[in-house]
């Protein structure tokens, strides 16, 4: 399942979801890299 994750204040950062984290943060996996951060809320159409 593809996730979006941001780092910091304004880098944002799509992969496949790795795992979820006990304080709300989300790791994903982009090639051989694994970034974790916040997941980005999704909006209501």
């Amino acid at each position: 399942m593809l996730r979006t994750i941001t780092i910091g204040s304004c880098v944002s950062v799509q992969g496949l979801l790795v795992k979820t984290l006990p304080n709300g943060s989300v790791s994903v996996r982009v090639g051989d890299k694994i970034f974790t951060g916040r997941p980005v809320d999704a909006l209501a159409a």
